[in-house]
């Protein structure tokens, strides 16, 4: 497992052309475990080596472990918890924590069951009478945003300002300067600074007021780390804002998609409820919404699959890549709901699991069963359909399908 220069390989995954099946590519690039680029930075594309990494210490997710800049990371003043390392990282996730999930809000999943079911209903309520739908526009997108809007206590009817925003940040995620105009970086760019300075708006008015949603709790709450800072709060708001919707859009769309391409486990789904919790783990595995971890910085050298990575190189990893790895996984390119052994990367692994992982199965838990028992005989309008430009999370960007 030496070394080799495979920029064609990358290259090829990032283009836009690859984006309705990158799998092939991936199982090239996995013929390399550790692929030096000609830049200086190291692809990692397979499930023990990518596992590996993200458990490992000296692996920092601070871009300024870097030993280049990171330009797409301009623009990123206090960074979110997600870009930091221990102990700074481990304090503002736990202190976020305390309002989102276990142990000191324990129910708040479960607790939103009836307004998730009532959501998805009204949503697909909507399409009534409507002979063609679009998943995306017409339920994948509406859906979580109400939900992470709830949560935060962002007004919903906020969302077409913060729409234009995300759209730019995202897209500037996989900025390369070789590549792309400058003007992606830029829009990207602005947009945090206009995100943030929505949100510092927002926060503004929460301070000494009572109320449920996280921005108000993470405003005044004093607990035993103390209270986060407003640059921190924010930082976490404009994570959990996009964090929130945009990979569960990808997750449900994807999902919609695989079943309408496998009628015989989406019969099976109508038939039995139940199956979709195992079936979500294996979508996370087969078509996970969030495919690359754009960078991580080596705090030292770091030996993986007899390559020696160089303190501050960059490493990409991809995830996607690993969850197909036919060495950890039997059959990997199949969709097997009956799966047992489903250890995937759709959510990352390590101390910087997937926050809102928990929330993301339950919404497209619901989604889909709803979707699957509701929906007059479904089928795909165009397959495949219409990406997203972002290889990071890839998702259909219009799922266009025929009812009736």
């Amino acid at each position: 497992m030496t070394t080799t220069e495979t920029p064609d390989t990358l290259s090829r995954i990032l283009d836009y052309s690859s984006r309705a099946d990158p799998y092939p590519l991936y199982a090239e690039l996995r013929e390399t475990p550790v692929a030096r680029q000609e830049d200086g930075n190291y692809v990692v594309s397979t499930y023990r080596e990518i596992t590996d990494l993200l458990h490992n210490p000296h692996l920092s997710s601070d871009v300024r472990n870097l030993s280049h800049p990171l330009e797409a990371a301009e623009g990123q003043t206090t960074p979110a918890f997600i870009n930091l390392d221990p102990p700074e990282h481990d304090r503002l996730r736990r202190m976020a924590m305390r309002h989102f999930g276990p142990p000191h809000t324990p129910g708040l999943v479960t607790g939103m069951e009836g307004d998730l079911t009532a959501t998805v209903g009204a949503l697909i309520d909507g399409f009534a009478g409507k002979e063609q739908i679009d998943i995306v526009d017409d339920f994948a997108y509406p859906f979580p945003v109400a939900v992470i809007c709830h949560l935060l206590g962002v007004p919903r009817e906020d969302e077409p300002r913060f729409h234009v925003w995300v759209d730019a940040i995202v897209n500037s995620i996989d900025y390369n300067p070789r590549i792309d105009p400058k003007e992606k970086l830029e829009n990207g760019v602005q947009a945090r600074k206009d995100l943030q300075q929505y949100l510092g708006g927002l926060l503004e008015q929460r301070h000494g007021r009572p109320g449920d949603d996280l921005l108000t709790r993470l405003a005044n709450d004093d607990g035993p780390d103390g209270r986060m800072t407003d640059d921190e709060i924010v930082a976490t708001a404009h994570l959990l804002l996009i964090a929130g919707h945009e990979t569960t859009v990808n997750l449900i769309t994807n999902g919609m998609l695989t079943l309408l391409r496998h009628p015989q486990v989406l019969g099976r789904l109508r038939d039995d409820p139940g199956l979709v919790v195992p079936l979500v783990e294996e979508l996370l595995r087969y078509e996970p919404p969030v495919h690359i971890i754009p960078w991580r910085a080596a705090y030292s050298d770091i030996t993986v699959a007899d390559t020696v990575i160089p303190k501050g190189s960059r490493i990409i990893l991809m995830l996607a890549s690993g969850s197909r790895d036919p060495k950890r996984f039997h059959d990997p390119d199949r969709f097997d709901p009956d799966r047992r052994d489903i250890q995937h990367l759709g959510f990352g692994s390590g101390i910087h699991l997937c926050f809102g992982g928990p929330l993301a199965r339950r919404e497209t838990q619901i989604a889909l069963t709803e979707l699957v028992r509701r929906l007059d005989r479904p089928r795909l309008v165009a397959d495949p359909p219409p990406y997203r430009r972002s290889p990071v999370l890839r998702g259909p960007i219009h799922l266009h399908v025929e009812q009736g």
